[in-house]
């Protein structure tokens, strides 16, 4: 039964819960399980249309800045600036974006359902240091030609981006390498992420466990559980992705290089009364101790 349940996802879902590399499954028995065949693993994506690369910028930005907007509204706002499409095709392109009224966050929001979700531990809880809560999370950010997959490191007390990776393959080691980035220097008590496939998938809760931080996931469908990510999300396209236009991966990743060196030492946030991210992260004058530590969920 949980097979046919399976199956009935879109095919562009089911590839995403493919794991190269995985020790027990091989890639064989995996697409056997899912339903997936040998060449549509590997096949390409083809390139949308000069259109539809067109509406799908329109897209992302209206979303961005009016999250809770779904295909009819999207539809509506599309003909009023001068597109003769039909919802059919928004809701085609949206979901291709994986942009939803509910849940304003990329398809990878999808979890394996062979993955183990964790409970969300924040409900109530008050950050109260640097490295008390990590957070993590993906969105898409466009080129000229096309999009390109971001996903970024916070600590939740302080902002501050901890480690930042661009993707256009959407496999777990991206999300995997920021994570270890970040592991060298420091580590949370808490780390919290969506259950997208990314996150769930055992590499990555495994990395988690070995460095004894405690997993915690948010509801589905509950944008605001991970809220210190998605505004982060909203200052980067506006300060830097719409503006620049990056014209490749190698050009967003130098652009967002720059900006996320500008928003930790040089962007003043109103949240932190005008200090940095960088100068709240590194005062250290208050670590978490034994006591505290037991307190917590």
């Amino acid at each position: 039964m949980a097979e046919k349940k399976v199956r009935t996802e879109p095919t562009a879902v089911r590839r995403q819960w493919i794991e190269p590399g995985q020790p027990v499954l091989s890639l064989v028995a995996q697409c056997d399980l899912l339903g997936l065949s040998r060449s549509t693993l590997y096949e390409r994506a083809a390139e949308p249309s000069v259109l539809n690369l067109e509406l799908m910028s329109r897209l992302d930005e209206e979303y961005t800045a009016h999250p809770f907007y779904g295909s009819r509204r999207m539809t509506a706002v599309l003909r009023r600036a001068g597109y003769p499409v039909n919802r059919k095709r928004v809701m085609r392109l949206m979901g291709r974006m994986g942009l939803s009224a509910i849940y304003p966050k990329p398809a990878l929001s999808n979890p394996n359902p062979d993955h183990r979700v964790y409970p969300y531990l924040l409900r109530g809880v008050t950050i109260t240091r640097p490295d008390h809560v990590w957070s993590t999370d993906m969105t898409y950010l466009r080129l000229r030609r096309g999009f390109v997959d971001l996903a970024a490191l916070l600590d939740g007390y302080s902002r501050k981006v901890l480690a930042g990776r661009l993707s256009n393959t959407l496999e777990t080691r991206f999300c995997l390498d920021g994570l270890d980035e970040a592991l060298r220097w420091c580590q949370p008590l808490i780390f919290n992420t969506d259950q997208g496939a990314q996150f769930t998938r055992t590499a990555f809760t495994t990395r988690l466990a070995q460095a004894g931080i405690r997993i915690s996931m948010d509801g589905r469908g509950r944008a605001h559980d991970n809220i210190f990510v998605e505004r982060l999300w909203r200052s980067v396209k506006y300060e830097e992705g719409y503006p620049n236009a990056y014209d490749s991966l190698d050009d967003a990743y130098r652009g967002l290089h720059r900006y996320f060196d500008f928003y930790n030492h040089q962007r003043p946030h109103q949240a932190l009364d005008y200090r940095t991210p960088a100068e709240v992260y590194t005062d250290r004058s208050s670590i978490l101790s034994p006591e505290d530590a037991e307190e917590l969920p």
